[in-house]
């Protein structure tokens, strides 16, 4: 019964107060319009917001600078290798496509057509070597907060057939005067 009454009382306030807006709202005119009637415009505003957002993704970019110096020092150790730097780190990706990049490591690889993969002294000299270059790279030229790393890929036949990564802070901290059998050990068996 209360629900009742309480339903009741709304509409009749609710009547009432629109009768009341009919009343004293604006009059209406039985004759056509004038030339002082001002047409109703409608205002177009674009909201510009304060923070355009994006999203993250994990991205590679070369380092053509910093490829051509590092190529240059491991093709005087052999003629037939090659070597490449990339920017690791995160793409920012705006809903327009246009996107900032941060590095956070630079990373190398070297290719080279190493013949006997069962030499593992051979091969550790030549990791040697490829490393005493890229810890002589000036630190201006290398690019993120963090160490990278130095992928070895050996190449025959226009595959890679074999690949030790070593990660710089890791050689500098713990193989750095290893050389030979024991630094492809090393490396090849921690993977």
């Amino acid at each position: 019964m209360t629900k009742k009454r309480t339903l009741t009382l709304a509409l009749i306030v609710s009547a009432a107060a629109g009768f009341f807006a009919l009343q004293n709202g604006p009059q209406i005119a039985n004759h056509a319009p004038t030339s002082t009637h001002t047409p109703f415009v409608i205002e177009t505003v674009t909201l510009t917001p304060a923070y355009e957002g994006c999203f993250f993704r994990w991205a590679y970019h070369d380092d053509l600078e910093l490829t051509e110096k590092v190529d240059a020092a491991i093709r005087a150790l052999d003629p037939t290798a090659s070597a490449t730097a990339t920017l690791f780190g995160e793409d920012c990706v705006f809903a327009d496509g246009r996107f900032t990049f941060s590095v956070m490591s630079t990373d190398f690889v070297v290719r080279s057509s190493f013949d006997d993969f069962n030499n593992e002294a051979a091969f550790g000299n030549w990791m040697k070597q490829v490393m005493d270059v890229i810890l002589q790279i000036p630190q201006e030229d290398i690019q993120g907060a963090m160490p990278g790393r130095v992928e070895f890929l050996s190449v025959k036949g226009g595959t890679g057939n074999f690949i030790v990564r070593v990660p710089l802070q890791q050689y500098r901290d713990e193989a750095q005067g290893k050389s030979g059998t024991e630094l492809f050990q090393f490396f090849h068996d921690n993977q």
